[in-house]
């Protein structure tokens, strides 16, 4: 979950954070990479059930369950006045979608973002699945958002600067593609709040921004359209669409920096897994 949009937010301007960032130790990583596995296990539930004529609101309340059941709370419910556990972004909504009681159908994109806090740290991540064939177009989206998650994620070395990471996502997804990189919401960092410094935009210039070091915690997450930048955020002050009504694309893995090849801490090899399994999913992106 990022949040930049909104002052009541309560995350700082580009740039402007002047916050400090926490180093974990190794045994805080291990707490840190347990959560976001389970947040990969529970959205590996999700794609074993997701199909059309399903409702958002009924993915929100299993995925609470399964927090439940995991002893854990769900991060997203009441942050900041978030009034659900999950969100759930479909089509043109990029991020920070309601949950609601309207029906999924072919050829939609669902973007599912959720969090969860146990043993005093959060883990959350997002990921974006495809129901049925939504035509060629919407599926090199999704395959070169996810691609450039991979591209951004392998910058995220100790020695390297935020910048890097950034560059890398907007130099696959906007330059060589043509794609509209979101300015407005970021990643940043995550351990025991939700949102810590640094954040990590998805656009900007090598060699810039905070320097990278070791055990520095990351949640990384572009959020790529299929047309222009540009979004706007609806009346009820959460939720997030593009301007041109094209769809956008979500992927976020949780990552800590170390010296020679980062740590990624979500999983997103169980929810392929499970994606497979499932003949609703499209996975041939």
């Amino acid at each position: 979950m990022r949040l930049k949009l909104l002052a009541r937010l309560g995350v700082p301007p580009l740039g402007g954070g002047g916050g400090m960032i926490i180093y974990k130790t190794e045994a805080e990583i291990v707490i840190m990479r347990q959560n976001a596995t389970l947040v990969s296990t529970i959205l590996a539930e999700v794609a074993k059930m997701l199909k059309p004529g399903m409702t958002t609101l009924q993915l929100d309340q299993f995925c609470k369950k399964m927090i439940f059941d995991h002893k854990a709370i769900p991060s997203f419910y009441n942050y900041r006045g978030y009034p659900y556990n999950i969100c759930t972004s479909v089509n043109d909504v990029v991020v920070h979608g309601f949950p609601n009681n309207k029906a999924l159908k072919e050829g939609d994109i669902i973007a599912i973002d959720l969090g969860v806090t146990k043993n005093g740290f959060v883990g959350e991540h997002a990921y974006t699945f495809v129901l049925g064939n939504p035509g060629p177009a919407v599926l090199q989206l999704v395959r070169v958002t996810k691609d450039s998650l991979y591209k951004g994620t392998e910058k995220a070395i100790s020695g390297n600067r935020v910048g890097d990471i950034a560059f890398a996502i907007q130099e696959y997804t906007e330059r060589k593609h043509g794609y509209g990189v979101v300015r407005e919401l970021v990643g940043h960092g995550v351990g025991r709040s939700m949102h810590e410094d640094p954040q990590v935009p998805n656009f900007g210039k090598r060699g810039t921004g905070p320097k990278l070091k070791e055990n520095m915690t990351l949640a990384i997450e572009p959020m790529i359209n299929m047309g222009k930048k540009d979004v706007f955020t609806e009346d009820d002050g959460w939720t997030v669409r593009t301007r041109d009504g094209k769809p956008s694309v979500h992927f976020e893995h949780n990552v800590c920096v170390k010296r020679n090849k980062p740590l990624i801490l979500s999983d997103f090899s169980i929810i392929e897994a499970a994606e497979k399994t499932n003949p609703n999913l499209n996975t041939s992106y």
